[in-house]
């Protein structure tokens, strides 16, 4: 079902996650010196011969070692493995076999599928040859350096020859709504996506700041595909002493930038934070829609009825510019209103993908900006009234709404921000546009000077 799963293994450090990136052209694994930085399992596509193929990057496996995170690991490659196609097994040619890795080989040898054995950091001739102790495990082996992409291309070849593709196009409408999960460290973005799945897909532990990667997780409900992204707790670039842990912050931002949606998580015992806004503010920068889920908040249910109200108010006013955000209580811990979580992130995917027809945004540029109502005239971003005239709008996009407002007249300064909010507040009521920001942007005429070009 779907297209094939490619899963990447082998013991810590040898360079799996660089080889990930190599092949999908991304940065979504962490990459660093210290070892076992990948837990959870992560995904990605690779695009080879014009046919596409899924890659799943897995945690070193440490299958002797007793401690939580190794443990889990080795039960995620597990997972990852039973369901793909074809396994690349990463090893390190300059450190040549280890007794780990003829263990993982007599593991390999019995799950009956296609091994392809990567021998990676093999930069420089000497390290090839060295590389062919590897044969000795009886599977398909590639000297390569997925640092530099050399002999990447051999490896894919012959993973590509092993691989059962299926013969159709996804329609339009059944698009991969592609949702990251954002918020602080700790405020239960595994649990509430362990919860929606239904299974430990993400790992949870008492350990603070398990996730680490942004981790990719594929949901289909009522026929809708969804792309699930939980992405590691953000914290403040001056507090994450961890490599890993600063890395993440960096990571977290780039899910956002592929992500259609973003469920904002807030912690309802701490309240909101300026982390909180400043994550927020990051959703919005990317363009994504945004949806702010306010966790645990059975701990606060006995509290006085007017809870809710007075939350809001404090979250409205410290995000003010999230008031079009809808905002969902729920409790993670006993399932309270998850359900109505992936319903939400629907229809702010389709507010996203609105396409107003001309003749609608016609009759909206007559009634609210040409006459606007009210008499609201436009403003200079310098203050004062404006000699600029706003002469027609179109759109110029979707995902996330982009509107063009040609304007004319003798002023450079660009229209006022609060004549701007004004005709996003009027599109909105006019349109819909639930859960997703509105871009402005102005294309400004100037009259051509005598004698000018």
């Amino acid at each position: 079902m779907g297209i094939p799963l490619v899963a990447i293994i082998g013991r810590p450090n040898v360079g799996k996650s660089t080889l990930f990136n190599r092949l999908t052209g991304s940065r979504k694994s962490i990459v660093g010196d210290e070892p076992g930085i990948t837990r959870d399992r992560i995904y990605g596509d690779v695009e080879w011969k014009s046919r596409r193929f899924e890659l799943v990057d897995t945690g070193g496996i440490v299958p002797d070692d007793e401690a939580i995170i190794p443990a889990n690991i080795f039960k995620q490659a597990g997972f990852a493995i039973d369901s793909s196609q074809a396994i690349i097994w990463v090893v390190d040619a300059r450190a040549g076999v280890t007794p780990l890795d003829e263990e993982i080989s007599l593991y390999l040898r019995n799950i009956g599928k296609p091994v392809f054995i990567a021998a990676n950091k093999a930069e420089t001739r000497k390290v090839e040859e060295e590389a062919a102790e590897f044969y000795q495990f009886g599977f398909e082996m590639s000297p390569l350096s997925a640092e530099h992409g050399t002999s990447v291309g051999d490896l894919l070849d012959k993973v590509f020859d092993v691989l059962s593709f299926e013969d159709e196009e996804e329609p339009d409408e059944s698009r991969e709504i592609k949702l990251a999960i954002i918020g602080r460290p700790n405020v239960g973005k595994s649990s509430i996506l362990n919860k929606i799945l239904g299974e430990e897909r993400v790992i949870v532990s008492p350990i603070a700041g398990t996730t680490r990667d942004a981790i990719d997780t594929h949901l289909i409900v009522d026929d809708q595909k969804f792309l699930l992204i939980d992405t590691a707790g953000i914290r403040r670039k001056g507090k994450t002493n961890e490599m890993a842990e600063k890395m993440s912050v960096i990571m977290a931002r780039k899910a956002l930038e592929r992500a259609d949606v973003a469920v904002l998580v807030i912690d309802a015992v701490e309240g909101v934070t300026n982390l909180d806004a400043n994550i927020g503010g990051y959703a919005v920068d990317s363009g994504c829609s945004v949806i702010i889920v306010v966790n645990k908040w059975d701990a606060l249910e006995e509290k006085e009825t007017n809870t809710v109200y007075e939350f809001e108010r404090n979250m409205r006013r410290e995000m003010k510019f999230l008031e079009w955000a809808p905002l969902l209580f729920i409790s993670a811990l006993t399932g309270q209103r998850v359900q109505k979580i992936l319903p939400l992130v629907k229809q702010a995917n389709d507010g996203r993908n609105i396409r107003i027809p001309t003749s609608q945004l016609n009759k909206f540029f007559e009634d609210s900006i040409s006459q606007p109502r009210g008499g609201t005239a436009p403003a200079t971003a310098k203050g004062g009234v404006s000699r600029l005239k706003v002469q027609y709008i179109t759109q110029g996009g979707m995902r996330p709404p982009l509107f063009v407002l040609f304007t004319s007249g003798g002023s450079k300064a660009g229209l006022h921000f609060s004549y701007l909010r004004y005709i996003e507040n009027r599109l909105r009521e006019a349109f819909g546009f639930f859960a997703t920001p509105i871009r402005l942007k102005e294309r400004h005429k100037m009259k051509k000077a005598a004698g000018g070009r």
